[in-house]
Order: C-alpha cells, then structure tokens, then sequence
C-alpha cells in the first residue's frame, strides 16, 4: 500500500483542533507529529488551510441490494458516501428477500466485500416469525452492527406488532438494537381520518398522517421494554420536540444504556418545504412542523441525541413522481450529509468539533466499532480533507447516486471534501476516484 504523509494538516479530533503532520502506513495511522519527513518512498499531500476529520461512520443507510437495484446498488451507494467523506456505512435489512436469516446476511456482506468502496456493516432483521434467527446474532456480536426492529411498518413482513416477539427480541439479544419508532395504529387512523375528509391527500399532509403522537407513543414503547430487560437501545431518526423529553444527557456517553439518532434531513427541511418539493421530501418518519426542526438542534447541541445519519434511502424520480398516496418514502443524502453539516458550521449553528463529534465519535462509541472513528495512533486511517472555503454546488452532473436526483439539487455548500482515506487507501482525491481496493467489514468490541 502506499505510504502518505499529509502535512500541516488541522485535525480535528476529541474536541480539539490541532496542526501536525500525520502519517499512514500499512492502512494505518501511524504517527502524528509536529513534522514527519520519510526517506523511504512516499506520497506526499500539502493539507494546509484544510481540516482533517475522522471519516464519517453512518449508522443509517438503504442501498437496495439485493433485489432493488433499479434503485441503487451497494456499490453505486458507497461511491457516492465516500466522495461526501462517508468511509463507513450500516445498512438496514428491508432488502428484497429482507435479511431475515443469517445466511440472507452474509450474501450481503459478500457483495460488499467484492464491491463496496466504503467499510460496511448490515443489521439483522426482525419481523413476527424470525425470533430464533435473530438471537443466533449473540454468537457474532463481533461481525454484526446490531437488530433492526421495526415497530411501525407497512412493508412486507417487517413490522414487528407481536408483543410476546418484542419482549423476547428485547430479553434475549445482547447486540445494540435499532429501532424505527412509528405507531402504526395511530398512522392508520391518521391516513382514515384525513381521507374522510379530502378528496385527494398531498404531500404536506403527510406529518400529519405521521404525526408526533405516534412517534412518541412508539419510542416511549421501545423505551419501556429497554428497561425493563435493561437492553442497549438506540432509537433512529427522532424527528419530533416530543421524543425529546424520552433521552438523558446525564451520563457518558459510553454508560449509556439508550441513545438517539437524528437525520440530517430532520435538522434542515420542515413542512414548509413541502410547498416546494412536495414527494421529493416524503419519508418516514415525516419532516414535521418548523417547532420540530428547532427542538431537535437544541437536543443535538445539549447531547440527548447522540448520532447525526442520513437514513439515506433512495428512490428512481419516476417512483418520486406518483401521487401522494403511492410515492416512495425516502430521500438520498449519504453523499451530502457531511457537507450540509459543515455548512451549518459555516452559519455559527454548530461547531465543527461537534459535527465530527457526532458523525464519527458518537457512532463509533455506541456501537463499539474497533479502531475506527477516532484519529489516535494505530487505528484505520479512515479519514477526510475538507476545505471549508472551497464552494460548490449540487448539480445533476456531480450526484452520485444511482436514482440521480437529490433534494438537494441547486444548493450551494461553502466547504467541499477534497480527499477521503478508506483503510490507508485514497480512494476519492480531488474528484478522481481509485477502485482499486474494496473497503472492509467493520468489528466490534463486545464481550
């Protein structure tokens, strides 16, 4: 592998921001210091004026593979994650057959060994019928990223309404449990109520359809079970000022028995962009009323929620393009969420050692991810160059994505990544891609 050694760069890392030299070797980070110079051969990047954070980790992801490829790929997907500074990713099991079985599991992990640029890992499905399966994940806490529980769904058999399945899922599994807390008894008679009363339904009324009653009494419900079994709960895309009140930011991070992810998405749209974009910002849970958006920067900034994601879920235009009722839920975002942050760095919202703190660290900690996440001496060199005064802007012709369209479209970022590190391998600099080399499958440290 090529050795590099990036000089003078800003990393920012724990908190803090400091200029060294860092050096990778062997897909490592093998030394920081205040000037490094090698007599071996080398490739060498001038990082001046350029931060250099941690690679994302998101812990929120649909690429499609298998059985919905129309859509995207894992490779397509992981592409466009690692041109935005993603260098790892966790899919989710709502695949076409669902990952229900640990073999339907590894099929997924080979594809991503033989295609993925990005590190990876996928969550084990859960539904009514796959109890047995689910708790043979306890024998490979080391290789899995956790149990996906879907407590509000209409796809397929993902929903899991059995109460006697959830208390065993929550008593039995040892591995960090994700859930997507939506009541859907409370979304149906939502759906039934307004339909009574309009004729046709468009895309704002899906917050109300998906309001914040059924997000909390779902997480609220998550919660309980969490603690009567004293299970490692992480609830995803909170989306609502209610859910808030549910999450502590009492201890450390580490001791904490239940933690929250929000979206990107959820911290940038509101309702009112319905106006405009309509099923292009359609997603479950919904982007809700603008009190929302400011309550769920207040739970960031103050530590009850613990994770930024994407939940980055893509659809083609043509399933964006039906009616309200039959659009796809779901918007593309991986190749962007980085960049959306540090724009709001850019607007003083937040700081950019809170941004790598809540994308890298946070991700890395809770889901107990082997030396990743963190710039420190011997971990994989997943790592990312921004230069926060080079704009660009989001065009047809720079989305990555497979479906080709983005929210997004026509926004101007103030910062752009530059280089992404993937295991001591560029794969991404300056807009030139080497897929020369795949990314690996993420380990966990868990007794």
């Amino acid at each position: 592998m090529t050795t590099y050694i990036l000089k003078n760069a800003c990393i920012v890392n724990e908190g803090k921001q400091v200029h060294t030299d860092l050096l990778i070797k062997n897909g490592r980070i093998e030394k920081m210091a205040h000037s490094i110079s090698l007599k071996e051969n080398c490739s060498e990047i001038i990082a001046t004026g350029q931060y250099l954070l941690p690679g994302v980790i998101d812990d929120q992801v649909h690429f499609r593979e298998p059985g919905l490829t129309h859509k995207a790929t894992i490779y397509t997907e992981a592409k466009a994650a690692v041109a935005g500074g993603v260098t790892a990713f966790m899919e989710m099991p709502n695949t076409h057959p669902p990952a229900f079985t640990h073999a339907l599991l590894e099929d997924k992990y080979e594809i991503a060994r033989n295609t993925s640029l990005a590190n990876y890992s996928f969550f084990m499905g859960t539904s009514n019928d796959n109890l047995e399966e689910v708790l043979r994940t306890n024998e490979k806490k080391q290789e899995i990223c956790g149990v996906k529980i879907f407590m509000g769904s209409s796809t397929g058999n993902l929903l899991v309404d059995n109460p006697l399945v959830l208390e065993k899922i929550f008593a039995g599994t040892e591995l960090l449990i994700a859930t997507h807390c939506e009541d859907e008894a409370i979304i149906k008679a939502n759906l039934q109520a307004l339909k009574s009363r309009k004729a046709k339904l468009e895309p704002s009324d899906h917050p109300l359809i998906r309001n914040e009653e059924g997000c909390f009494e779902s997480s609220f419900r998550a919660i309980q079970y969490a603690k009567k079994f004293d299970s490692r709960l992480h609830i995803l895309h909170i989306s609502t000022e209610k859910e808030l009140q549910l999450f502590s930011n009492m201890r450390p991070l580490a001791e904490k028995r239940i933690t929250a992810e929000v979206c990107v998405h959820h911290l940038h749209f509101t309702s009112d962009d319905y106006a405009a974009l309509g099923n292009q910002i359609k997603c479950n849970p919904a982007i809700k009323a603008p009190h929302n958006r400011k309550a769920l920067w207040e739970g960031l900034l103050d530590d009850r929620l613990d994770i930024i994601a994407t939940d980055h879920a893509p659809h083609t235009w043509a399933e964006k393009q039906e009616d309200y009722e039959h659009a796809h839920a779901g918007l593309p975002l991986v190749q962007h969420s980085l960049q959306l942050m540090l724009h709001y760095v850019k607007e003083g919202k937040i700081s950019i050692e809170k941004v790598v703190e809540k994308m890298s660290h946070a991700v890395a900690t809770c889901f107990q991810i082997k030396e990743r996440g963190y710039i420190r001496e011997g971990y994989h060199a997943d790592l990312v160059l921004v230069n926060m005064n080079q704009p660009n802007t989001v065009t047809k012709e720079n989305i990555l994505y497979k479906c080709g369209w983005s929210p997004l479209e026509g926004f101007h970022f103030p910062a752009s990544v530059t280089h992404t590190f993937v295991n001591g391998h560029l794969v991404y600099g300056n807009g030139v891609f080497d897929e020369s080399q795949q990314g690996m499958r993420m380990q966990f440290e868990r007794q």
